[in-house]
C-alpha cells in the first residue's frame, strides 16, 4: 500500500545574493538536522510496523475506487502473526505466520497457502533501510496533524528522478506506527492513498489474529508450488536503486467453469510462471516470465500508482508490474533480453 513524483524545487537568486548568502550559513545545519531527523522517523515508522501490536481498519483509494481492510498484528516472541480482512466486495481474510500465508476464499471453500514475496502491505511499507533511500528520494519532515484520532508527524520522500514516484507519510507521534501514506505523481497530484480511519496501539487479544473461518472441513487446501530458481538467462536492466530481491517460479492454477448451476464444477488447468523482484526499498517491480501459447493483446494499462505493460517475446509472454511511473515501467520492458544457454 505508496509513491509521489517528487517537485522540482526552483531556487531564485534575486539581487540580494549577499544577503542570501549571509543566512545560508546558518540555514544549513537546520536543513541537515532536518533530513536527519526525517530518516529517524523513517526508521521508527518501520520498526513499530513490526515490532507493535496493533488492529485498526483502513481506507485504500485508488484513483477513484476505494476499499476497506481491517487489519491485526501481534508480535508473539519473535513470531509476527498478521490477519487482514477484506471488509468490501467479496470476503477474502489472509493470515500470515511470518511469511506464511493462507487466503480464506469463502464463497469457493478454498484456502490457499503461499510464500511472501515483497513486504510492502501497509502499514509496513518499508522494506529496505531507511539511510538506503536518501540517494534516490530527498528526504524532509513535513507538517504535523491528526489521523484516526492520533497526533502525527508528516515525513517527505521526494524522487530525485522520473522513474518513481514521491511519498508523504504521516507517523503517529508516540509509537512512530504509519497511520497514513500518500502516493503523489510527477504532477504532485495524489494518485494512490492509505489511511486507517480507525486504530487500536498496544494491548491486542491474540484471539483477534485467528481465522474467522473456523469450521473449514471439506474446503480444498491449494498450496501455490513455489521455488526459488535461477533466472541468469534472462537479462533484466531496472531503475537506478532497484535491487532484485527474489527469482521464483509458481504454478498458478486458472480454473475455467463448466455448466450454469450454483454447483458447477471447473476444469483446472495449471501454467509455471517465473517471476523476478525488484525493490528500492519502497516501491517493488515485478517481471512475470511464462511460456507464450496463450492468445493474448500486448498493451499496457494504468490503475493508480499500479503500472502494467504485457508484451510478447520470441516464444514467451512478459509482464512487468509495479507502482512505479510508466516511463519506468516501460524502461523495464524495453531492456528485458533472453540469452539462450
Amino acid at each position: 500500500m505508496r509513491q509521489t513524483q517528487g517537485l522540482l524545487r526552483v531556487v531564485l537568486f534575486l539581487s540580494a545574493f549577499m544577503a542570501f548568502s549571509a543566512r545560508a550559513e546558518n540555514a544549513l545545519p537546520a536543513k541537515v538536522s532536518n533530513n536527519q531527523d526525517a530518516q529517524v522517523l523513517l526508521k521508527k515508522i518501520q520498526s513499530a510496523a513490526q515490532r507493535l501490536n496493533y488492529s485498526g481498519t483502513f481506507v485504500y483509494q485508488q484513483s477513484n475506487q476505494i476499499r476497506t481492510s481491517r487489519i491485526t498484528h501481534i508480535l508473539s516472541g519473535k513470531n509476527e502473526i498478521e490477519k487482514l480482512e477484506v471488509l468490501d466486495g467479496k470476503p477474502r481474510e489472509y493470515i500470515r505466520n511470518n511469511d506464511d500465508v493462507a487466503c480464506y476464499v469463502p464463497e469457493a471453500k478454498t484456502v490457499l497457502i503461499e510464500k511472501r514475496i515483497t513486504r510492502d502491505v501497509f502499514p509496513a511499507i518499508l522494506a529496505a533501510n531507511p539511510t538506503d533511500l536518501v540517494d534516490y528520494y530527498s528526504v524532509k519532515m513535513g507538517e504535523t496533524g491528526r489521523v484516526a484520532g492520533h497526533d502525527c508527524q508528516a515525513v517527505i520522500l521526494e524522487p530525485k528522478d522520473k522513474l518513481r514516484y514521491g511519498y508523504k507519510l504521516w507517523a503517529d507521534k508516540a509509537t512512530g506506527l504509519l497511520l497514513r501514506a500518500q502516493t503523489f505523481d510527477g504532477k504532485n497530484e495524489v494518485v494512490e492513498q492509505i489511511s486507517f480511519t480507525q486504530i487500536e496501539i498496544g494491548n491486542i487479544d491474540h484471539n483477534r489474529v485467528k481465522p474467522t473461518f473456523t469450521n473449514t472441513s471439506g474446503w480444498h487446501i491449494e498450496n501455490s508450488v513455489m521455488s526459488q530458481v535461477n533466472l541468469s538467462g534472462w537479462a533484466v536492466t531496472p531503475p537506478p536503486g532497484f535491487k532484485k530481491i527474489q527469482e521464483v517460479k509458481r504454478l498458478i492454477s486458472d480454473t475455467q467453469n463448466t455448466g450454469t448451476s450454483a454447483t458447477q464444477h471447473g476444469v483446472t488447468t495449471q501454467r509455471e510462471v517465473s517471476q523476478i523482484v525488484f525493490s528500492d526499498g519502497l516501491a517493488a517491480i515485478s517481471v512475470f516470465i511464462e511460456p507464450g501459447s496463450q492468445s493474448r493483446t500486448e498493451g499496457s494499462m494504468q490503475q493508480g500508482a499500479m503500472n502494467i505493460v504485457g508484451r510478447r517475446q520470441g516464444d514467451y509472454w512478459l509482464t512487468v508490474v509495479g507502482e512505479v511511473p510508466g516511463a519506468a515501467i516501460r524502461q523495464v520492458s524495453n531492456s528485458i533480453e533472453f540469452k539462450s544457454k
